[in-house]
């Protein structure tokens, strides 16, 4: 007799219940990468290949008797990838367990519909001097391009806009820094925010150049089989061209296997990119932990079971998680898919469907920062409480302002870092400490002004017009 617990796991096994997130709890927020990145739009893109290089072969005449297509035969062909649906994936999965082979289910798949658009006396056309890799990866490259462009980077840019609008509202605004966790020269937040905005755009512009290479040049990456069908023909320039048009760079030197060496430098980028998030998040975890920001509470919202007056930082707690995720993937996908065992083996095929896992983490983490950043109230009052509270951070200044004194002539300024030593390091000194020390150091009356008009809210050297130049001039990649 089987228990409630046996029970219920065979329920629940028996229905469409997700195993993944992110195909369950956090499905909308990464829905738009399943177009590009799922089994079904990698058999879509698979059929895209298989048609494309079916015109090319026909319009090209490559192939002795061929004739070109007429505009009917050439939409009808196109057709099978546009009209590509649910019933079109059912069908591709009982193919496919028959041949127990994807890519020639992909072939029979369009063989089938020859007949319809009176070309079934060209079916051996369809996959002609095609290794099963010929079509995996340039359909793989198309479907990780169009993922990157079309859903990862409006995203990320999205979400970097919001850090910078942030930024710009704090540009001006006085912060103490913190080195080592302790107190230290003061900023201005926007300053600290805008780091961050040009650290992830430096980053994305890098991505948002990235090339995507295809080949297709059969089992060995020699054109075997293409030169005893067809001696006469030029088969490099008809690969390159079949492989540019498809709007990828043309690889024209591999084994049987596209090297994937460009797959390694983009998830090795989206991974530095995910790892700077990564530190934002911390940083911004921690302003909110000492109140220099202030989160809006979501009406209806929740922050703990027990305590009624908390409000969790969980966007960036749940950005750190998925960048961690999304880099252990990626990481991995970087360093093993550069290499195979000589000609081939499949490790690569089983890592490669985990791409959209990896994207989709590093999304779901990009999402969760822009509604944070949403949530964020700058706490002016607790800053300027905070600079207000540690006037020994002036002592940097005073002791720089004493060497410039020596070096001009003034006396009395030696041992500037030693003097300031004994007065600040490990104690509080107030305002008026300060300035009283200020007074008796002997200074030219144009350097002891400066230093006691100077302070802690003004200690901020060129924070803000740094902020600013770089915030209002920057051109992030589109």
């Amino acid at each position: 007799m089987k228990t409630m617990t046996e029970n219920l796991r065979v329920r629940l096994a028996e229905t469409t219940i997700p195993l993944g997130p992110l195909d369950g709890r956090y499905r909308g927020y990464v829905a738009d990468l399943v177009d590009h990145l799922s089994e079904a739009a990698l058999n879509r893109n698979r059929i895209h290949v298989e048609v494309e290089w079916f015109i090319h072969l026909a319009d090209g005449m490559v192939v002795p008797g061929l004739r070109r297509l007429t505009d009917a035969q050439r939409e009808g062909l196109r057709a099978i990838v546009t009209e590509f649906d649910e019933t079109s994936v059912a069908e591709l999965a009982k193919t496919e367990a028959v041949t127990v082979h994807d890519v020639k289910a992909v072939e029979y798949f369009i063989a089938n519909r020859l007949e319809d658009l009176g070309l079934g006396h060209l079916s051996s056309l369809v996959h002609f001097a095609c290794t099963s890799e010929d079509i995996n990866n340039l359909s793989y490259a198309l479907g990780v391009r169009d993922a990157i462009q079309e859903v990862w980077l409006p995203a990320a840019q999205k979400m970097v806009d919001a850090i910078t609008e942030v930024a710009n509202t704090a540009v001006d605004t006085p912060m103490l820094s913190r080195t080592h966790g302790q107190p230290a020269t003061p900023t201005t937040l926007g300053k600290e925010l805008a780091v961050f905005v040009h650290r992830l755009n430096r980053q994305l512009r890098r991505i948002s150049t990235q090339q995507y290479l295809g080949k297709i040049n059969g089992a060995t990456g020699t054109y075997a089989a293409h030169v005893a069908a067809v001696p006469h023909a030029n088969w490099p320039v008809i690969a390159q061209d079949f492989v540019e048009n498809l709007g990828l760079t043309f690889n024209p030197l591999t084994t049987q296997i596209e090297n994937h060496d460009w797959m390694s430098e983009l998830f090795d980028d989206i991974a530095r990119f995910n790892q700077i998030l990564h530190g934002f998040c911390v940083d911004v975890w921690s302003y909110i932990s000492i109140g220099y920001f202030a989160q809006v509470p979501v009406e209806g919202a929740t922050g703990s079971s027990t305590m009624p007056h908390k409000v969790n930082p969980i966007r960036f707690e749940n950005a750190e998680a998925n960048l961690e995720l999304s880099n252990a993937l990626l990481n991995t996908l970087g360093s093993t898919l550069i290499e195979s065992r000589w000609q081939r083996d499949l490790t690569d095929s089983t890592s490669q469907r985990n791409i959209g896992v990896a994207l989709g983490h590093s999304v779901l983490a990009i999402e969760n920062v822009i509604r944070g950043m949403g949530q964020l109230d700058v706490a002016e009052d607790a800053l300027a409480e905070d600079l207000e509270t540690n006037w020994e951070v002036l002592g940097e200044a005073i002791q720089t302002v004493m060497r410039a004194e020596a070096i001009a002539g003034t006396p009395g300024m030696e041992n500037p870092y030693e003097r300031l030593k004994d007065l600040t390091r490990g104690q509080r000194v107030d305002e008026a400490r300060m300035r009283e020390f200020v007074g008796e150091l002997g200074l030219s009356d144009s350097a002891e002004q400066r230093l006691k008009d100077l302070t802690p809210h003004t200690y901020t050297g060129l924070a803000a017009d740094l902020a600013r130049e770089h915030l209002s001039d920057y051109e992030p990649p589109r």
